[in-house]
């Protein structure tokens, strides 16, 4: 009997270098700051997911507007949570002036309720930024990562790391040399965190990532 997926994520690898991405986003903001280091390929049924990187991780995506509108994010962050897919979600939101009277419950809501990865952004041209260091530091294994440390150094991507409490441009610097994105510094523990930056540093980004600081 074949395997049917659930629903709410339907599983559409990319190949290298690839981002599958929900047909919506056709013409939106986002996909115009995309840079051409990653080729996008548009699916019409990805379900609730906004964006496969691989076949181990995607994105869901959360607008500014979306954050002041209402709950139906919630709803589709939710259905994703309960899709049982193997897929790694990623809950990319916009975090601006205008919501950020509602970020904080979002990221309780993700983080702490939900248990996934949440990694805000100030823009469409940061999340496009991020999501395609994402994707670069998705796969390991590939002979041209070294190429890509070009990337990690990006001006961009060092200015979204140095607006985490306490990490300046050397420790930003000493934090995309060590892992290997972004992701990789929002997943990593403290004890990880301060072999590289410090404990006390250590302590405030796992708390920008997690919202459990005190």
């Amino acid at each position: 009997m074949d395997f049917e997926p659930s629903p709410a994520v339907r599983i559409s690898a990319p190949p290298y270098g690839h981002i599958v991405i929900n047909a919506k986003w056709r013409g939106s903001a986002l996909v115009q700051h995309f840079k051409g280091n990653v080729k996008l390929l548009y699916e019409e049924e990805l379900g609730v997911v906004d964006l496969q990187l691989s076949n181990r991780s995607c994105v869901l995506y959360v607008t500014e507007s979306d954050l002041v509108a209402g709950n139906e994010y919630r709803r589709k962050i939710v259905r994703f949570r309960n899709s049982n897919s193997k897929l790694s979600g990623i809950v990319i939101v916009e975090k601006t002036h205008l919501n950020e009277q509602y970020f904080s419950g979002l990221q309780k809501f993700v983080v702490l309720e939900l248990g996934l990865t949440l990694l805000p952004v100030a823009s469409p041209a940061e999340a496009a930024q991020l999501i395609e260091q994402l994707v670069h530091g998705e796969s390991k294994d590939n002979p041209f990562r070294k190429r890509s440390m070009s990337r990690l150094l990006d001006p961009v991507v060092k200015n979204m790391v140095q607006k985490i409490p306490g990490v300046g441009k050397v420790k930003a610097l000493a934090l995309l040399q060590q892992f290997s994105s972004i992701y990789e510094i929002s997943t990593a523990s403290v004890q990880e965190l301060a072999s590289v930056v410090g404990q006390a540093t250590a302590q405030h980004i796992w708390g920008f990532f997690h919202d459990r600081l005190s």
